[in-house]
């Protein structure tokens, strides 16, 4: 994948350490986890927190230890138990879950979800809500560290991580985490930061 990877940023004149792999890990057991840490993948994110909770425990022993992305949908109510393991929030899409991460984690790094498109089914913040929330979650004391986004059905892919990254470059935002296993390039190309990547990683497991 990583080969892959410095493929696509060396077509888009971009230096591929800029870009952080991120393994999409849910459902993966432990062990292969393990094995994949020893070969050098330490980014691994999870949408469940449940799943997230059973595994921390067994891999943090690890040498090298994982480092944890929530990037689902999140409760509340999960905060609390997730705060000590989770290196960045991807999935903020609410100043009321900001409040609860402020809260159990202080100054901790996130990014707003924004759903491009609008799309009922989906999380995520609208395009003409974010500057506001963004401002909410620093007035927490968060460290908003940039955007993320799934890119919506309809149209190309490269149309929607264009619109994200001008949205970012409009709040000044530098981390842009979007592009998955069938988008990945289109993502590279319109200056991701960061991809989450499950299939190609980790074999099929359905829609990751």
């Amino acid at each position: 994948m990583r080969s892959r990877i410095s493929e696509a940023a060396r077509l888009s004149d971009r230096n591929a350490s800029s870009i952080r792999l991120v393994g999409i890990s849910k459902t993966i057991d432990v062990a292969t986890l393990a094995l994949t840490l020893d070969l050098g993948l330490c980014d691994f994110g999870e949408n469940r927190a449940q799943e997230l909770l059973e595994k921390a425990p067994l891999l943090e022993v690890h040498n090298p230890a994982p480092v944890w992305h929530f990037v689902g949908q999140l409760q509340r109510n999960k905060v609390a138990a997730l705060s000590p393991h989770i290196s960045l929030w991807h999935s903020v899409d609410r100043a009321l879950l900001g409040e609860a991460i402020a809260k159990r984690a202080p100054g901790a790094r996130v990014l707003v979800e924004v759903n491009l498109a609008e799309e009922p089914q989906r999380g995520g913040v609208a395009p003409s809500g974010c500057a506001e929330l963004v401002d909410a979650l620093r007035s927490l004391g968060l460290d908003v560290a940039g955007l993320m986004t799934v890119a919506p059905q309809i149209g190309e892919p490269s149309r929607w991580f264009e619109t994200l990254r001008i949205l970012a470059d409009g709040l000044g935002l530098v981390e842009l985490s979007m592009g998955m296993s069938s988008d990945y390039e289109a993502a590279i190309a319109q200056g991701s930061t960061i991809l989450r990547v499950g299939n190609s990683i980790f074999g099929g497991r359905g829609a990751i």
